[in-house]
């Protein structure tokens, strides 16, 4: 079951900045957030080909209508110990320069508008501030979302590792 983000971006109340609006989906008991902008499709759990010499947390490549992509289940990337999937189990594609991966995450939430007045900077945890994948923390009613950098997510040394395996043994998958 395949969801359209042009349906996600209809239902929203504030379709027309795309910038502010973000998909929730939950890790654990944590809501995650990220930028609309940058996902593709929603998608249940697909066969995932395992690929070799890679961290824990990238499970392998998935063919997604004719298309490999790199999958990471978010629980092992967030060092959450290991949970079967199971029917809420879901696959977000995201996209960034023209390079799609999927997150593995216990459920899509929903789809939010946080403006940028209502996104506090993530707490220095590091020295020197490098957050890691953190992006902000977005306040919406009672709730906080912990919103992602997409760039920082996607483009960390171990993505970039499994798509050069990707590249080297495409007969894998």
């Amino acid at each position: 079951m395949a969801m359209d983000t042009n349906q996600l971006l209809s239902d929203s109340d504030h379709e027309d900045n795309i910038d502010n609006t973000y998909l929730t989906f939950s890790v654990e008991q944590e809501q995650y957030a990220v930028n609309i902008a940058h996902v593709t499709e929603i998608v249940g759990m697909q066969k995932i080909s395992e690929v070799p010499d890679v961290p824990e947390f990238i499970k392998g490549v998935t063919n997604l209508r004719g298309q490999v992509i790199p999958v990471m289940d978010m629980r092992l990337r967030f060092n959450l110990p290991w949970r079967d999937y199971d029917d809420r189990t879901t696959i977000i594609v995201l996209e960034l320069d023209n390079s799609p991966t999927g997150l593995i995450v216990e459920r899509v939430n929903e789809v939010l508008d946080i403006q940028p007045g209502q996104i506090d900077p993530p707490p220095r945890w590091h020295k020197g501030g490098n957050q890691g994948v953190i992006r902000g923390l977005g306040k919406t009613e009672d709730s906080v979302n912990i919103i992602l950098d997409v760039r920082r997510l996607l483009n960390s040394f171990e993505n970039e590792a499994l798509i050069a395996a990707m590249e080297m043994e495409p007969q894998m998958v």
